[in-house]
């Protein structure tokens, strides 16, 4: 009887010992959460939020295009090479010389700019402001079995100047046919219902990934992409993320994090969203059908193993503007510029965007 007294007692006491060890390694998690929230307010609070109500110093129609006025960033220096800025009436391109296509092309969409319907009239043209020896020819898509895919579509132009911009081959990509005239027509379609149903701006970066050691050509060079992106974001609701299909026939496609994108580019494609925002994934429409006006986009996950690419400090910020400040538009008629504004009710929602990207940090630091 003793001896069973004794064993109840020395369990008792493993169990005790047990939960104190779980106590101690939770209460270190809190530890080590509340200097990670510290860290974070440090890294990303003060200096971010600056960026974000901070008057705007520009009054460029090129920048308007971008989120907050910053062009996405190359961070591969091998990118670089042979690049050109190009401005455009409605959107901006990152070509390169040394796959023929963009790298990027920005837009900012919005209900207002979207109530305009013009028909479509093809005018595929090359980019006279590209030089002869890196400019994609109208004759290397020929016969070549893919389709001169856009990357800011024509159906986002409001007028025709902006429309006839956007058929330059700087703004194109060899794309699979299916790929191009079902599954991305219908994720342009998707994106401009966001903007016209639910009454948001949505800034849209869309370009090529090349991924592998051998790549395919088309013409005098033209590099085929292994798959397309498209990254959308809505500073009013916090939305984020990005579609990435494979550049095939095979009629796939996800929704991934934006960070994902990044890490197949080595291109940071918002540089005034932290690190936080661009890991959250929300459920984007793969079709028009499925937006609905009063029904926000739902939340799906926080990517926490993509490598986002790495912030800018406001030198590399001002030498990117100064990139685009240059520039001209393409057309002869130019949009009006405007400047964009945040009113109150975007101001709340980045806050909380910010608490919200906080509480998924902690989280993953809990697990």
């Amino acid at each position: 009887m003793d001896s069973g007294i004794d064993r109840n007692m020395a369990s008792k006491k493993r169990s005790k010992g047990t939960t104190s060890f779980s106590l101690s390694q939770h209460f270190g998690k809190i530890i080590l959460a509340c200097i990670a929230a510290g860290s974070f307010a440090i890294a990303f609070g003060s200096e971010k939020i600056s960026q974000w109500f901070s008057p705007l110093s520009t009054n460029s129609t090129c920048l308007n295009q971008f989120y907050r006025e910053v062009p996405p960033a190359l961070n591969k220096e091998s990118l670089k090479k042979d690049s050109y800025p190009l401005c455009f009436n409605g959107f901006n391109v990152l070509y390169s010389g040394i796959s023929k296509t963009p790298l990027w092309s920005a837009e900012h969409l919005n209900a207002e700019r979207l109530s305009v319907k013009i028909k479509r009239e093809d005018n595929f043209h090359e980019e006279t402001r590209v030089p002869q020896k890196h400019r994609a020819l109208l004759s290397d898509y020929r016969g070549s079995g893919y389709d001169r895919g856009h990357m800011a579509p024509n159906g986002d132009m409001p007028n025709k100047s902006s429309q006839s911009d956007s058929f330059s081959l700087s703004n194109m990509v060899p794309q699979a046919p299916k790929n191009n005239q079902e599954v991305w027509r219908k994720l342009e379609e998707a994106t401009r219902a966001i903007a016209t149903k639910q009454k948001q701006d949505v800034y849209v970066v869309t370009g090529p990934v090349f991924e592998g050691k051998r790549l395919k050509t088309i013409g005098q060079g033209v590099i085929v992409p292994t798959a397309v992106y498209k990254a959308v974001y809505m500073p009013k609701t916090g939305a984020i993320g990005a579609y990435y299909a494979p550049n095939n026939n095979s009629l796939q496609v996800k929704v991934v994090s934006v960070c994902y994108i990044e890490e197949r580019l080595g291109v940071n494609l918002f540089p005034q969203l932290t690190e936080q925002q661009k890991r959250n994934v929300y459920r984007l429409p793969l079709t028009a059908t499925s937006v609905k006006p009063n029904q926000k986009l739902d939340y799906l996950h926080w990517d926490g193993e993509s490598q986002c690419e790495q912030d800018l400090n406001a030198d590399q910020i001002k030498a990117l503007q100064d990139q685009f400040k240059k520039q001209k538009s393409g057309s002869s008629e130019p949009m009006e510029a405007k400047v964009p504004t945040i009113d109150e009710e975007t101001r709340q929602a980045i806050v909380k965007q910010l608490v919200e990207a906080l509480v998924n940090y902690f989280l993953q630091i809990m697990k």
